[in-house]
């Protein structure tokens, strides 16, 4: 059940040209939130942004009583927030969503992030590798994005798996190339020897890279949970604002996701 708390600030980083990391202290938030799963947060102390920011996940840490978002600056409201400081405190409401479902009956676990998308996979990868059943966990992580000035999380995926791999467009860090394209090629060399069956897709990114990896999972007969990056105004399902299309009707990407099965998105 989603609470509104306010979250002292930790720490508060630029980790990129338009990019920031907020560590947040919360032991409810942090004790009950699982990955996937996002918070809203208030930029300011007025009505003025209206709206809360959805934003994911990055990291949980329950033994600190701390959770991390990873944010971009893309408009007034996240703008707002960079002007926050160490000490402060943010309004917020969460956690809220249905997050990523790992089935452990599942060993081959692979992490599939475009650009901004690898915000909710990191929490994802730490806990598979956390899990009980770690020894018998094969995790792999592969991340996209226009280019190396907008890789992000390489450094910490590194350190739960030595098996990552890096692609951008333009080629300027990695191999050329689409995310999916790595997909492809991995599911196709890597995967060749085992039962697919036992493998789990986990992505999340922009929505052509999601269209192209759930198609590259239903060739390959592979389960895949997506996590929908929309626009979402209430974040609770009511104002259905953030409404998608299912093979079982619309669906609320706040409430029913931001984590769907791959199989019921109708992307036309």
């Amino acid at each position: 059940m989603p609470i509104q708390e306010k979250c002292r600030i930790l720490e508060h980083q630029k980790v990129g040209p338009h990019h920031y990391k907020l560590t947040l202290v919360s032991q409810y938030i942090s004790s009950h939130a699982q990955p996937g799963q996002f918070v809203n947060v208030k930029c300011s102390e007025s009505f003025d942004p209206l709206l809360r920011r959805p934003i994911s996940f990055h990291r949980i840490n329950t033994q600190h009583r701390t959770f991390e978002l990873l944010y971009e600056v893309v408009g007034r409201g996240s703008e707002l927030l960079t002007k926050y400081f160490v000490g402060e405190e943010l309004d917020i409401l969460g956690p809220l969503g249905t997050g990523f479902n790992i089935d452990p009956e599942k060993r081959i676990h692979i992490l599939v992030g475009g650009g901004m998308g690898i915000a909710p996979l990191l929490a994802l990868g730490e806990q598979i590798q956390n899990s009980k059943v770690k020894s018998q966990n094969a995790l792999y992580v592969l991340i996209g994005a226009n280019n190396k000035e907008h890789i992000f999380g390489e450094e910490e995926f590194r350190k739960v798996t030595d098996q990552v791999q890096v692609a951008t467009d333009d080629g300027s860090y990695g191999k050329k190339g689409f995310v999916s394209d790595l997909l492809l090629n991995f599911i196709e060399t890597e995967l060749r020897t085992h039962n697919s069956e036992l493998a789990t897709i986990y992505a999340c990114g922009p929505r052509p890279m999601l269209k192209a990896v759930a198609e590259i999972a239903q060739q390959k007969k592979i389960d895949c949970q997506i996590s929908m990056e929309e626009r979402m105004a209430c974040g609770i399902g009511a104002c259905k604002g953030c409404a998608t299309k299912t093979a079982g009707g619309y669906r609320t990407v706040c409430k029913h996701g931001p984590v769907l099965d791959a199989k019921e998105i109708i992307w036309n």
